[in-house]
């Protein structure tokens, strides 16, 4: 039986769909699929393929990665493939932070499986003894239909980075080079420990120099990285610092980049630093080894108390240092903030503003952003983020002086629907 694999993907999933494609890059090309595999960027792309796909396909397989943000787009077109008629069964198949978080709702969407977690491991064994053989499905990290009710395998497994490529070279489906997977604070607004974690996972420094020249080569000039404190590279609990493979890495990629030309960009997008590790030692090797202008430090609030509630792990007083360092070094300080966070006070709300207009007068800018309650957090069912008069006045303040950015506005919107959603379900009982 003939069979098509489509990959919806759309720009704001790629970096998902990249490391997975680079896991199952050799089974797409080498396989029986190597002609059969489509990659449609938008709804307009994907449903005109469907309607045109060759009539000798008997079953198409559609991959889906999407955020709890995208719920409401990603239903949407889940209505419009009702409504196709083909020679073909169309299976669908959903992954990424949402689908991970909350399986069987995404089931009940519409999906006929969802791969949870991690997903390098699953999806090959997925692909290769499923989809192409017709046999087991994968005894980890998916959820499924089976005779009109919903199994859930057990948990999949973390994968060890070294294992697999950080993108599809042979698909030329690249990107930002993933170097380190998990992080240990576990605050309590973030999916990402949630998704890959506390247990910190660094790819070595012979992989990353492989993959980073190979970007070079093909005349990718800007190196960026996945991670989710860049300074933290090669610490063993992503707590401490480790200088010396922190320098190894930059120096070694530095050496690429005279070779090959191209720039590095190091702490920020699509990654941040935490305000504990920068250091003077940190900042001179981003002025050594680096072309950024800034830095994207993480401090979400200026309320001591508030940080502690959340789980940050580091005080005021460390962001407030970090940026003067910063600014010391000759970089700009971005500094991410989160307003309407649960629980937040009067008291919480003045010295956030307090806190962010003394870093503008250092010539800081703030990163702003709404709280929006994620699924698989502890905030899940926390009220959604509103941006309160005070926080607009501060905003309308710095904003024409390049000293406020952010989406703001769209996340308090979303995260208003955030919290619709998960009461809906709540009342169908399709939540945890």
């Amino acid at each position: 039986m003939r069979k098509a694999l489509v990959f919806y993907h759309r720009r704001e999933n790629r970096y998902s769909f990249n490391a997975l494609l680079g896991a199952v890059e050799e089974f797409l090309l080498e396989g029986p699929y190597r002609d059969s595999v489509f990659f449609p960027k938008n709804q307009v792309e994907l449903l005109r393929l469907l309607q045109e796909i060759d009539a000798s396909y008997k079953e198409v397989f559609l991959f889906i990665s999407f955020f709890t943000t995208q719920f409401w787009e990603i239903r949407s077109l889940l209505e419009k493939l009702k409504n196709l008629r083909g020679p073909f069964r169309l299976i669908k198949v959903a992954g990424g932070p949402h689908a991970s978080a909350l399986p069987q709702e995404t089931l009940l969407m519409g999906f006929d499986f969802v791969l949870i977690g991690e997903g390098e491991k699953t999806f090959l064994t997925f692909l290769r003894d499923y989809v192409q053989d017709g046999g087991e499905l994968p005894d980890r990290g998916l959820a499924y239909w089976s005779e009109g009710r919903i199994v859930r395998t057990s948990k999949s497994e973390m994968v060890d980075l070294d294992q697999y490529p950080p993108f599809s070279l042979r698909l030329n489906k690249i990107g930002p080079l993933e170097i380190t997977r998990g992080c240990p604070f576990l605050c309590k607004y973030c999916q990402t420990p949630r998704l890959f974690g506390a247990k910190v996972r660094h790819r070595s420094l012979e992989k990353i120099f492989f993959y980073a020249e190979a970007l070079l080569k093909r005349g990718i000039r800007d190196l960026r990285f996945i991670t989710p404190n860049a300074f933290s590279y090669g610490s063993p609990d992503g707590r401490e610092l480790n200088l010396p493979h922190l320098t190894e890495l930059l120096r070694g990629l530095s050496s690429l980049t005279r070779i090959h030309g191209g720039r590095i960009f190091f702490g920020t997008f699509p990654s941040e630093v935490r305000p504990e590790h920068v250091t003077e030692e940190t900042l001179n090797l981003i002025k050594t080894y680096c072309a950024n202008d800034s830095l994207v430090i993480g401090a979400q609030t200026g309320s001591e108390r508030l940080l502690k509630v959340l789980q940050r792990g580091h005080t005021v007083e460390d962001v407030r240092r970090a940026v003067i360092l910063t600014h010391k070094a000759g970089l700009k300080a971005k500094v991410d903030f989160i307003f309407g966070l649960p629980g937040e006070t009067e008291e919480d709300l003045k010295e956030s503003i307090s806190f962010m207009e003394e870093l503008a007068s250092m010539g800081a800018v703030i990163h702003a952003h709404t709280f929006m309650p994620l699924p698989q957090t502890p905030f899940m069912y926390k009220p959604a983020g509103k941006v309160s008069k005070e926080i607009f006045e501060f905003i309308r303040k710095y904003l024409p002086k390049g000293q406020v950015f952010g989406l703001w506005e769209k996340q308090m919107s979303l995260a208003g629907e955030m919290e619709k959603l998960y009461k809906s379900h709540l009342r169908k009982r399709l939540l945890p």
